[in-house]
């Protein structure tokens, strides 16, 4: 009898262990398929919060502050709140620059990069605005800058009608040589320029500062994908639901390393491109201040920081396209690596001003390093598809 228990207790222990084991088999666990859209997924949020938004919320206030240093400018017209203007003008183009890696979106949907980014500027239209006392009145006037944004056109607005009245040679412009009426029309222009940037923060993020957003409904800009309910952050980050207009996570990878592609072409193409091919010289940015080298080495700054997890001193390589890359093509991914740093290279190495060096050979160099950070960026996104199908 002992023994037939013994033999009982032992099926009923074995039995139960059986079951418990089949009820921890049942706790659901993630799928290969679930565990790659997580990673992508972490990827995107790292990308919007390390490189997106803190980049249009710099550009938003160095914006804030020209409109500032324009007025007081205006009020009091000395060298020193030239050189003031000048040097924060600079650092909000900084930021601009930095983020011509994610044109995609607002700045493209609502026509932002060439309201505020057109060049050469029309100094013929600009002169004709200066003899025009109606405009100039309008101007005058124009407290929120819409008149500025409504009545001038590309080529008169943004970045480049503000520096050609602050810079000239690479210098900051004499005081004496600045008018009242040439100042109407800069801060008329700042305020325009701190709308658009100011959208393009608020279009991005949901959390953006309310002030900035009060200011959008004032105004009425749109700040929506498709006029709906989700800025283009959340519409990212939405990938794969009902409304997004990213099908797949993948497609939102896709859309960073397409955003990388075009700026890089862009820069070894057109920037530097027309200029040094002859096809048109005029086609200088940044012309004024000379920072054009500033402005190229910058764009190609946007792409490191989208490709590398992040800005720099916010940066995580282990939520980035870089290592995501790696760790299905390592091959790939070290082309990429080593096409963004010959590019900046390149680009480092450029006979300065651009303006006036724009057929030298280091320009040619640094047109094909940039022409070559293109294609390969093409590669990646091509491989982000491919990745997927293994």
């Amino acid at each position: 009898m002992k023994r037939s228990f013994k033999s009982a207790a032992i099926v009923a222990a074995s039995l139960l262990l059986a079951v418990n084991f089949s009820s921890c088999n049942k706790d659901p666990q993630p799928t290969t398929e679930e565990t790659n859209k997580a990673q992508k997924e972490a990827i995107v949020k790292q990308y919007l919060n390390h490189t997106v938004y803190p980049t249009y919320a710099q550009l938003a206030e160095k914006t804030a502050a020209l409109v500032g240093n324009l007025e007081t400018l205006k009020g009091s017209m000395t060298q020193a709140n030239v050189n003031a203007a000048t040097a924060t003008f600079l650092e909000a183009r900084k930021w601009w620059e930095m983020s011509e890696a994610f044109l995609f979106g607002a700045a493209s949907d609502f026509g932002i990069d060439p309201h505020i980014d057109s060049w050469p500027l029309d100094e013929d239209a600009f002169n004709n605005l200066m003899a025009s006392p109606n405009m100039i009145a309008m101007l005058a006037n124009d407290e929120d800058g819409m008149v500025a944004g409504e009545q001038l056109g590309n080529a008169l607005l943004g970045f480049h009608g503000i520096e050609y009245i602050l810079f000239r040679e690479g210098q900051p412009r004499n005081v004496a040589e600045i008018t009242d009426d040439m100042m109407t029309y800069a801060v008329a222009v700042s305020r325009d320029l701190r709308n658009r940037c100011f959208q393009l923060e608020v279009s991005w993020n949901a959390n953006a500062p309310q002030a900035h957003k009060d200011l959008m409904e004032e105004l009425e800009l749109n700040i929506t994908v498709n006029g709906g309910n989700n800025t283009y952050g959340e519409n990212m980050l939405q990938a794969g639901q009902a409304g997004s207009t990213y099908a797949t996570f993948t497609n939102a990878l896709e859309a960073i390393a397409d955003g990388c592609l075009d700026i890089s072409d862009e820069v070894g193409t057109s920037k530097i491109g027309k200029c040094h091919t002859g096809e048109d010289v005029t086609y200088v940015e940044s012309p004024y201040s000379q920072k054009s080298i500033t402005d190229f080495y910058d764009n190609i700054i946007s792409v490191k920081n989208a490709y590398m997890g992040g800005m720099e001193g916010q940066r995580d390589e282990t939520l980035s396209l870089h290592t995501y890359l790696k760790d299905n093509n390592a091959d790939l991914d070290t082309k990429a690596l080593n096409a963004i740093e010959n590019a900046l290279t390149k680009i480092n190495a450029m006979k300065a001003p651009f303006v006036l060096y724009y057929s030298d050979a280091s320009a040619g160099e640094a047109m094909e390093a940039c022409q070559d950070l293109s294609d390969v960026m093409s590669e990646v996104k091509a491989e982000f598809a491919k990745i997927d199908r293994k």
